[in-house]
């Protein structure tokens, strides 16, 4: 693999899991991906599926109940020195801390419960810069939030580091929550449902602010969401997760305009039409997600897929098949040996 071509982080076989009173739960279950330097990936899928807890993996963040069980995540990005295997380190490390912040960092979904409400959105992007700069007076970390709140296009910033999280619109918060983030200058960022709360003006604005940043800095992002939408507009690559399991993966483009998976084309006809006439109902997929101490056998979507073969689909697990140039999907209707593949 030459320099280039090497990943900025790089995930095999990872499996998180869970105890529960009915036993060990999986809520990822062997998934394997790479972000490249500078670039976008969308894991998209529905609530339940395992994308969070990926998300926080990543970051060795997996609180107990809660472990990393197997799988390696590799991170490639500090330089010349040797990758980092995150899942050897424990999560309290001295060496996990560094990578998070200047190297990592996560934007949490719902930004009101990721703050302290007894102290100043400044007060808290200061302590976060006065833990990784150990050098930087507090008068120093203050005109470094204030900048960095500028940054991220908060109006009056040097008004605005004084305020507490409830003092802020739900846009607001997010601003300090991308500023809080990427004070540090971290070469991965995290995005888990960062426009979910959000009215549509204000999640096109976060959108476009995460594009110049990221452009600016020259950040890779994993940005989790359930928005199809939002995953063509900021991903070059894409990943569906369902209970756990990655069912189909490729370059963003081909994989939403030619999805193999009837769960990804589930996704797609799920969104509301322009040209629908009144009347007209919205095509919703059948049944539910299953909980993950629920997990179906075979394949675990085919309780609710309408392309389901009993006899094949409840017993076989598939493998991830080549469905196109680094194009793949989990399903046995796009496996080459099985006799009833579709085309």
């Amino acid at each position: 693999m030459t320099a280039q071509s090497t990943p900025l982080i790089s995930v095999r076989g990872l499996v998180t899991q869970f105890k529960a009173e009915s036993g060990l739960v999986r809520a990822v279950n062997g998934i394997d991906f790479d972000i490249a330097p500078g670039g976008t990936l969308a894991v998209l899928g529905e609530s339940g599926c395992g994308k969070s807890v990926t998300g926080l993996s990543l970051l060795n963040l997996v609180r107990p109940p809660g472990s990393i069980a197997g799988g390696t995540i590799t991170y490639h990005g500090i330089g010349d020195r040797a990758p980092v295997e995150i899942t050897a380190l424990k999560p309290t490390s001295e060496a996990m801390r560094r990578l998070r912040g200047p190297e990592m960092a996560m934007i949490f979904q719902e930004p009101m419960t990721s703050f302290d409400p007894l102290f100043t959105v400044g007060e808290q992007i200061i302590e976060t810069l006065l833990v990784h700069k150990p050098g930087l007076s507090r008068a120093g970390a203050r005109q470094q939030a204030i900048e960095m709140l500028g940054r991220v296009r908060m109006p009056s910033p040097e008004v605005m580091v004084d305020r507490y999280p409830h003092q802020l619109s739900g846009g607001m918060r997010q601003r300090v929550m991308i500023a809080m983030a990427l004070c540090c200058g971290p070469k991965l960022l995290i995005a888990d449902e960062p426009t979910t709360a959000l009215d549509v003006t204000t999640e096109s604005q976060i959108l476009d602010l995460l594009r110049d940043l990221q452009e600016e800095l020259g950040m890779a992002i994993m940005f989790i969401t359930h928005d199809l939408a939002v995953a063509s507009e900021m991903a070059d690559e894409v990943i569906v997760m369902y209970l756990g399991y990655v069912v189909e993966r490729g370059p963003v483009a081909e994989t939403l305009a030619n999805p193999r998976h009837p769960y990804t084309r589930a996704l797609l006809d799920s969104i509301p039409k322009l040209d629908a006439q009144p009347g007209d109902r919205l095509n919703a997929i059948q049944g539910m997600v299953p909980t993950p101490d629920q997990m179906p056998s075979g394949c675990p979507f085919h309780t609710r897929c309408h392309y389901a073969i009993p006899g094949v689909c409840d017993t076989l697990l598939p493998d991830l098949y080549d469905c196109g140039p680094s194009h793949q999907a989990r399903c046995v209707l796009v496996d080459p040996a099985f006799e009833g593949a579709a085309a």
